[in-house]
């Protein structure tokens, strides 16, 4: 099974992210078998030899950096020949912006879950009962604040890391039931 992680990262907040997740397929029961390939940015071929694919961005302006929104359009011509239909994704983002919430998050969790289904892809959401939920996650997926409450860039908590390695277990777990 071939795993892709690939991330758009401005601080090194979304690579630690990516790694975290990547430390956590790895260490889950199943991984024998497995290579898993951590990228910053990568390419439509990478996708096409992938089983399964991790997307993650940072939020710029209340949506998913522009990075990584390029690269889901230039997939506009894996989706016309179905190539990634069936293929098991899963998602992340880290933001700032002012105030607790990470101002756009969501928005950008929501948004690559959209594009992977629009893939015909199956996504693997965040169940509420994993480690690191409570300080790192929401249904859609793992989410690192990496901002104070001025917007400005602060590192991410231990609580984020830790959900994003509960995530990448959860997302190997998954893949492994399904594709086996």
């Amino acid at each position: 099974m071939q795993v892709l992680i690939s991330y758009h990262s401005d601080y090194g907040n979304t690579r630690k992210m990516a790694e975290a997740i990547a430390a956590g397929y790895r260490a889950g029961d199943a991984s024998a078998g497995i290579e898993v390939k951590l990228v910053e940015m990568t390419d439509l071929d990478d996708l096409l030899h992938a089983d399964v694919i991790i997307l993650g961005a940072p939020v710029h302006m209340g949506s998913m950096a522009w990075p990584v929104k390029k690269l889901i359009d230039e997939s506009a011509k894996l989706w016309m020949e179905g190539a990634l239909e069936g293929k098991i994704g899963g998602v992340f983002a880290t933001g700032s912006g002012f105030g607790g919430a990470g101002g756009g998050v969501e928005q950008t969790l929501i948004s690559l879950h959209s594009n992977f289904l629009e893939h015909g892809m199956i996504v693997v959401g965040f169940p509420k009962f994993l480690p690191g939920y409570a300080d790192g996650g929401l249904q859609w997926g793992p989410y690192g604040r990496s901002g104070n409450h001025e917007g400005m860039p602060a590192g991410l908590s231990d609580g984020s890391l830790a959900a994003a390695r509960s995530y990448g277990a959860h997302v190997a777990e998954t893949a492994g039931r399904l594709i086996g």
